[in-house]
């Protein structure tokens, strides 16, 4: 095939020009804002991988948007804006060090596939590795040949839900070091000055099952502490007793209250007739740190109203009655 283009000059030869052409030049060829703003509506995936496939395609909307349906980028970000209040926490350790992680799903179904455990355990081996700053820096992290964010996005191609890290911590003890997992759901992490394996795992143990706020009454924030007593002044007024015996009241009640939300102050989970605070003195030992996850605290899981759908369903079918 002759490739000259031919004019009132001499033939000017494309034979090598695209292989010629400066890798620079062919990175920006037609790659306008206005391309990577219609690959995105197109695929709902975000600028920077929509730009990165309109670069490997030259500049082609359709040859774009078809290597990101390949790669799963396009799928991955559209089901993004799905919530995910299921899924599972996950431990790895090592020493006096260990990392807890949150990962989310959609349903409890996927949260327990042998691929979704595998990753989560994945995520929570390579924060512990590489002690990341954020959950961003974490999923840029390398698992082997490709980054956490890349296999996340692999596995939503091929499950065909929404999935995502939500949180990790990383807690280091200067004693023994107690982690509890309780049914993929629930995740605990405690750390001794002191003691030894067997009472930090305990004390994890409770952690999980009591769920408590804080350490001791010493790190109860003062605005929680006022709010309480606020609270606990306006229940008593109607007692009708001197106001000195009106704050004895309340300030006993307010005992029983930092009792309730601090570690120290509740009851062994595995002896209830001795506190926490009791027991680490008996073994000599002193809670440096507690941490615990449950998994889609704080999330609220969407409701699927079908009855709503069919009949907003119905009144989109009828024709719309002509203007007179």
């Amino acid at each position: 095939m002759d490739r000259r283009i031919r004019g009132a000059g001499p033939p000017f030869i494309l034979d090598n020009f695209e292989e010629n052409r400066p890798a620079a030049v062919l990175n920006t060829m037609n790659i306008t804002a206005e391309s990577v703003k219609q690959l995105r509506e197109r695929t709902g995936a975000g600028m920077m991988e929509c730009k990165r496939a309109l670069v490997d395609t030259s500049g082609d909307l359709d040859a774009a948007a078809e290597l990101m349906r390949k790669t799963g980028l396009a799928k991955a970000d559209k089901k993004a804006a799905r919530g995910g209040a299921e899924g599972t926490v996950a431990v790895e350790r090592a020493g006096n060090s260990a990392v807890l992680v949150e990962i989310n799903s959609e349903t409890d179904f996927v949260a327990r596939s042998d691929e979704f455990q595998a990753f989560a355990r994945a995520v929570a081996r390579t924060a512990l590795e590489t002690s990341p700053s954020d959950v961003n820096a974490l999923l840029a992290q390398k698992h082997g040949a490709a980054t956490l964010d890349e296999e996340r996005r692999a596995l939503i191609a091929k499950i065909g839900e929404n999935i995502s890290v939500r949180r990790f911590v990383r807690v280091s003890a200067p004693g023994a070091l107690g982690a509890y997992i309780h049914g993929g759901r629930i995740g605990s992490l405690v750390a001794l000055e002191g003691g030894d394996e067997a009472l930090a795992r305990d004390l994890a143990m409770h952690v999980a099952a009591v769920n408590p706020a804080y350490v001791d009454a010493g790190g109860v924030p003062a605005a929680v502490l006022d709010k309480e007593r606020e609270i606990l002044a306006e229940q008593t007024k109607e007692e009708k007793k001197p106001p000195e015996i009106i704050a004895k009241m309340v300030e006993g009640r307010l005992r029983k209250y930092l009792a309730e939300i601090t570690l120290l102050g509740q009851p062994f989970v595995k002896d209830p007739d001795i506190t926490v605070e009791k027991l680490l003195k008996k073994a000599g030992a002193a809670v440096v740190q507690f941490v615990r996850f449950e998994v889609g605290a704080g999330i609220e899981k969407k409701k699927d109203d079908f009855v709503g759908e069919v009949m907003a369903q119905a009144r989109a079918a009828v024709p719309k009655k002509p203007q007179p």
